[in-house]
C-alpha cells in the first residue's frame, strides 16, 4: 500500500474520531494543537488506525506520534 493511500485512510479515521471535515485536515496538522484532539481521543485514533489496517501498533511509540504525516510513516512500517 503506498503512502499516498495510508495518507487517505489516516484523514477518513481522524475525521472519523474528531468529528471534524476531512478538509480540515492537512498532511503537517498536528493532532492536539491543530484538530483538538484531547488524550482520550488520541487513544480511540490509536485503535481507529488499528482496526483501519488491521494492524497491532505499538500502543506507548503511537501516541508519541504528533501529526498527520507522522501517522503515515508511523502506519507504514506496520504495512
Amino acid at each position: 500500500m503506498d503512502k499516498e493511500e495510508i495518507k487517505k485512510r489516516v484523514i477518513k479515521v481522524t475525521a472519523k474520531v474528531l468529528e471534524i471535515d476531512e478538509s480540515e485536515i492537512s498532511d503537517n496538522a498536528n493532532f492536539s494543537f491543530d484538530l483538538g484532539a484531547s488524550s482520550m481521543q488520541s487513544l480511540l485514533l490509536v485503535a481507529g488506525y488499528q482496526e483501519e489496517f488491521n494492524i497491532e501498533m505499538d500502543e506507548e511509540k503511537s501516541l508519541e506520534v504528533q501529526t498527520v504525516s507522522e501517522a503515515v510513516d508511523f502506519i507504514s512500517t506496520y504495512l
